[in-house]
């Protein structure tokens, strides 16, 4: 049977049939083309990472725990008890001694020269108290206050933070993070690690232990060490004393081994803690006003 009897549309129409198609064909095959070619052009935004956290190696004896069986840290049936330690303030009293911690945390400055004059070791201590009455997730109470006060420690330490303090500052922090850091006369040359009575390590510890040695989650475990940071600063301020806050660049990792910490913990701080030395002096900085800082809404 012919084509044009069974067929008569295809019979009369193919010659433009195979025109559309071939053309459906060719316009496709162009589009995907033009598609690919503008995907390579679009440049992808380029993520802001702070010039810190590019200089810092990663932590090879970070331990990866996913095989790990977690317990709760907390019994189920925690019991809750009335608040008795709440006093409260008149509203005159109130403003009279937020006025006077606020000035006393004002008066604080960062210092880089200390006194070797020593300081009672129950200060140090009530210090370390202080700090860890900070919140935490899950009240894990993710730190540990490692305190030196061996000299010959303090000066191992110090042989080991400047060993890869100056490789920082002439390789891994670049020409913009060092020229920032020259007006307050830094550099990797640390003579407060050793002239301080008192060095206080800050160790944020990534998951920690129950008593029946089962492992525990410590939640938000940097941001809470954060606030115990906080709260350690303000406690040296108010017995006055005065500190630095340190962040030893890739030295976290010697420090723990030097000083036998395990690996679930991560060195985040190091603060000298004394008295400042007769001659000492400090930047002539200002604070940004309350109305840079704060929002009404």
């Amino acid at each position: 049977m012919a084509m044009s009897t069974y067929a008569p549309f295809l019979f009369e129409y193919w010659p433009q049939l195979l025109t559309l198609t071939v053309a459906y064909y060719i316009v496709t095959v162009i589009l995907k083309v033009k598609n690919v070619n503008l995907q390579k052009s679009v440049v992808p935004k380029k993520k802001y990472i702070s010039p810190d956290i590019q200089a810092e190696i990663k932590d090879e004896d970070d331990v990866d725990d996913t095989d790990f069986n977690f317990k709760s840290a907390l019994p189920e049936d925690l019991a809750h008890v009335p608040l008795s330690s709440y006093k409260r303030y008149s509203e005159e009293v109130m403003l009279e001694r937020s006025l006077e911690f606020y000035q006393d945390m004002n008066n604080r400055r960062t210092l880089r020269y200390y006194s070797s004059e020593p300081v009672p070791r129950e200060v140090i201590e009530n210090i370390i108290r202080t700090a860890g009455t900070a919140p935490s997730g899950a009240h894990t109470e993710p730190w540990t206050f490692v305190v030196l006060s061996d000299p010959d420690l303090k000066q191992r330490v110090r042989e080991l933070i400047e060993e890869e303090e100056e490789i920082n500052y002439t390789k891994r922090m670049g020409n913009q993070w060092t020229k920032d850091l020259q007006p307050l006369k830094t550099d990797w040359v640390k003579e407060y690690l050793t002239e301080a009575p008192y060095i206080i390590l800050v160790f944020k510890q990534a998951y920690g232990y129950n008593d029946d040695g089962t492992k525990k989650n410590h939640y938000y475990n940097e941001l809470s060490v954060a606030i115990s940071a906080g709260l350690l600063m303000a406690a040296i301020q108010r017995a006055g004393l005065v500190t630095l806050t340190s962040t030893p660049l890739n030295c976290g990792p010697g420090i723990r081994t030097l000083l036998n910490r395990p690996n679930n913990e991560k060195l985040t701080l190091l603060l000298p803690v004394g008295y400042p030395a007769k001659d000492a002096t400090v930047p002539n900085l200002t604070r940004k006003p309350l109305k840079e800082i704060m929002v009404w809404l």
